[in-house]
């Protein structure tokens, strides 16, 4: 049974990987009709640190019960918090990129997730 178990997280993790992708692409290019480049490279910018976020976290979660974890499990969770602080001080300080839109963009990994929920609702309806 755990083959199968196995096999259903990964594909769901890999639809999730796929959705976000799709979001950041699309969610840029709306950004950018409606604020100019400023609110698409926001997006994208935050879209990406959301989409390196979920592979991390996806890294530190098929670590975990495995008999020896990588060295750096420890370090990658808080690499994670560091890099979305980092990015949303550059763009505060440093840049004309949107802060409002860098913001909105590291949502976009749960927004996937909760993609998947639905579609794993109306599959489990079927």
């Amino acid at each position: 049974m755990a083959v199968p178990d196995d096999l259903a997280y990964e594909q769901v993790v890999a639809r999730i990987t796929r959705i976000t992708l799709l979001l950041v692409t699309t969610g840029s290019v709306v950004a950018g009709i409606a604020g100019g480049w400023s609110w698409a490279a926001g997006f994208a910018l935050g879209g990406s640190v959301s989409w390196l976020s979920f592979r991390w976290l996806k890294q530190v979660v098929g670590a975990i019960g495995t008999e020896r974890p990588p060295s750096n499990l420890a370090m990658k969770g808080v690499l994670r918090y560091l890099m979305i602080g980092a990015a949303a001080y550059v763009l505060l300080k440093y840049t004309a990129i949107s802060l409002r839109a860098g913001v909105v963009g590291l949502l976009v990994s749960s927004a996937a997730v909760l993609v998947e929920i639905v579609i794993q609702l109306v599959q489990a309806r079927d």
